[in-house]
């Protein structure tokens, strides 16, 4: 059944011609679980730094642990960044 072409099938991607969507797809269907997993750890690492950069660059001198705790904010929300800076706080606090 995966290896069957899906002619019926729409284009996902405006920019992608179907034909090499088809082939795209059944590249993906080929790997294993890890594999995609894998794949999928690499590019969100690969879009946190990317994000992590821009902040640093916007944010001249900005220390790693600021530019962490900005990362965190924008993208998991103000709760969040707080209490991960006040376990950072107390981390140092306490050693």
């Amino acid at each position: 059944m995966h290896n069957k072409t899906h002619k019926n099938m729409n284009t996902q991607s405006i920019d992608t011609h179907s034909s090499s969507e088809q082939v795209f797809i059944s590249l993906l269907r080929e790997k294993s679980i890890a594999q995609k997993f894998s794949q999928i750890r690499s590019l969100s690492q690969s879009t946190m730094q990317l994000s992590k950069r821009a902040i640093a660059r916007a944010n001249k001198g900005m220390s790693d642990q600021k530019i962490n705790i900005f990362f965190i904010d924008l993208h998991y929300g103000k709760e969040l960044a707080l209490k991960v800076k006040t376990y950072i706080e107390n981390r140092h606090d306490n050693s």
